[in-house]
């Protein structure tokens, strides 16, 4: 109770402050929190996989069998027993949140991404813990600023700050944080919503530095950027590109394959098995696979086996390691793309420099395959994020690799305009861009998304009930100055309008007072609004029909008031203005 007491006692405090104060103030403690939460996911990742045994099993240990499926089984039995809902897909479900739900994410996302995902990566499923931390930061954001009152603009910018924290705290990264935010997460970032994201990330990269130490994320040996490799690297980011558009689309090929499966436990022991055998071939595949990508960021041991058999395995865990994920969130699992694109990339930057030096093994010539490999995370995070500023930016911070800054541009660059040659949409925007709901970095959606639908409908309209003759409702009529009515059954549902510029006539008549009823006069209206509708549906359906005044309905036709076109198009300005003024 008392703490209950502390916490209502803080909300007063905070709702006094002026709105600007607010997010100032918010913004720290979103960043704090989000990085504690980042810490912690490691943490308990870490302290999985060192109970389980599998940090230091070795080839062939039937651990990679069984302890993969065990993980997803757990995770699944929380989801559909604990939990009770779908979490899987963070970043997607982020901007879901934005597009559909006023940037409201249910407060158990706080915690409960984090913890299955904890689950599912330490017992072994091949996905990244990136996408759960960043649903957990934006679920933070979201609820914490929901809790203090702030409107949708302002909790959307929270909801990005708890992101952008959990971002910064996972790789240590506070630059990358605020432009991941920016490039892939809000529609519309503003020069003075830059400060509060700003001191989300650093203040979550302090929290990061105080429990785990300074050290780069990705240690690497690197050796000095020479301009006869430029060649080589704007390779790299070709077929990056190409890879990432395999990424992409067989990604969401094979989760559509999944979807078929009607009882999730038999489509749980189905992925189980899969992605059993896959990591007892292949044990990279296990877990987030940094280990392995540590040995080719430092010149470590790859693999046993002949020298063109390298590039030949390397290639097969390339196209696997799709598989593998895809495999570990159908089963169950909670992960994201995010670590695996990292994984995926330095593979294939390696893979493209071995080949070179193979080919050129007589020569003095060689390609530094562990740039080539730190290069490649870059390359292929920006195609399949379709986000050429964060890659770069998250490799040369999580690194230390600004020594490679131009190599760095140069292959993301390339990459992504490869990717998009092909591919519109990320992996993470293509679902929500085919249902409609995608918001865009354009001024006018973002000013049209930021209005809320329910704050501009009016029920000042008396309503008339469709069986009343005209003369019951004639008084009702003769003591409004409004120009339409709607008509509604005895369940309050919505049948029609009465506009009194066409019910005039019937009532100048005193033989239809008795005669005529309100369905005999009502009228359809040009088109209906729901009221889950996004406001540029609203402003389509008012550009289709010409109409300046729609009725607002629930799916099942209980009316809830009418929208005007004319309130929208002032609020649509105030909103420009508001943009272009920030």
């Amino acid at each position: 109770m008392e703490v209950k007491r502390i916490l209502v006692r803080l909300r007063l405090a905070l709702r006094r402050l002026s709105v600007k104060n607010k997010i100032l103030i918010l913004s720290l403690v979103v960043g704090c929190v989000s990085g504690l939460s980042a810490v912690l996911l490691r943490s308990l990742v870490a302290l999985i996989k060192t109970w389980t045994g599998a940090d230091v099993a070795g080839p062939g240990s039937w651990r990679y069998l069984i302890l993969p499926g065990v993980g997803m089984l757990i995770s699944l039995f929380l989801l559909r027993n604990v939990i009770k809902d779908n979490i899987s897909h963070g970043v997607t479900k982020v901007l879901v949140a934005v597009s559909r739900n006023e940037s409201r994410i249910k407060p158990h996302n706080m915690w409960s991404s984090m913890l299955t995902s904890a689950l599912t990566i330490g017992f072994g499923g091949s996905v990244g813990a990136e996408a759960p931390i960043v649903y957990t930061g934006a679920a933070i954001g979201s609820n914490f600023a929901r809790y203090i009152g702030l409107s949708y603009r302002n909790m959307t910018l929270m909801l990005g700050c708890g992101a952008a924290g959990a971002i910064a705290g996972i790789f240590k990264a506070p630059l990358a944080g605020v432009i991941f935010t920016m490039e892939v997460l809000l529609f519309n970032v503003t020069m003075t919503s830059v400060l509060p994201l700003l001191l989300s990330t650093v203040s979550a990269t302090v929290i990061a530095y105080i429990f785990t130490g300074q050290n780069a994320i990705f240690e690497c040996t690197l050796s000095p950027f020479a301009m006869v490799n430029l060649p080589f690297y704007v390779l790299l980011g070709i077929v990056c590109g190409f890879g990432s558009l395999y990424f992409t689309r067989m990604t969401l090929w094979l989760e559509d394959k999944f979807g078929n499966f009607r009882n999730p436990y038999v489509k749980w022991a189905f992925c189980a098995v899969c992605l059993g055998l896959l990591i007892f071939i292949f044990p990279s595949l296990y877990g987030e696979g940094y280990s392995f990508l540590g040995n080719l960021l430092n010149g470590g041991e790859v693999m046993e086996a002949g020298p063109w058999m390298i590039p030949l395995v390397l290639l097969a865990i390339f196209l696997l390691k799709v598989f593998s994920m895809t495999l570990t969130n159908a089963g169950g699992g909670v992960g994201g793309t995010f670590g695996p694109t990292l994984f995926e990339g330095a593979i294939m930057g390696f893979l493209i420099a071995r080949v070179i030096n193979l080919v050129l093994i007589n020569s003095p010539f060689e390609v530094p395959e562990q740039n080539f490999a730190l290069v490649g995370m870059a390359a292929m995070m920006a195609g399949v994020m379709q986000a050429p500023l964060t890659a770069i930016f998250l490799i040369a911070e999580t690194s230390g690799g600004y020594q490679l800054f131009l190599p760095l541009i140069l292959t993301s660059a390339i990459s992504f305009g490869t990717v998009r040659i092909f591919e519109k949409y990320s992996i993470y925007t293509k679902r929500i861009a085919q249902s409609g709901d995608l918001l865009t970095h354009d001024n006018d959606q973002a000013a049209l998304a930021l209005l809320k639908l329910s704050d501009y409908i009016s029920d000042k309209y008396p309503h008339l009930d469709m069986n009343a003759s005209l003369r019951k409702v004639a008084p009702v009529i003769a003591g409004s100055s409004v120009s339409v009515y709607p008509v509604v059954d005895n369940r309050d549902r919505f049948q029609g309008l009465v506009s009194m510029e066409n019910a005039n006539t019937y009532f100048w008549n005193p033989d239809n007072l008795d005669t005529l009823y309100v369905r005999n006069i009502m009228e359809q209206p040009l088109d209906y609004i729901f009221e889950d509708e996004r406001m540029d549906s609203v402003m389509d359906k008012f550009d289709r029909s010409q109409a300046w005044r729609l009725p607002v309905v629930r799916e099942d036709m209980t009316y809830l008031g009418f929208i005007s076109k004319s309130r929208i198009l002032m609020a649509y300005r105030e909103e420009m203005k508001q943009i272009s003024e920030e």
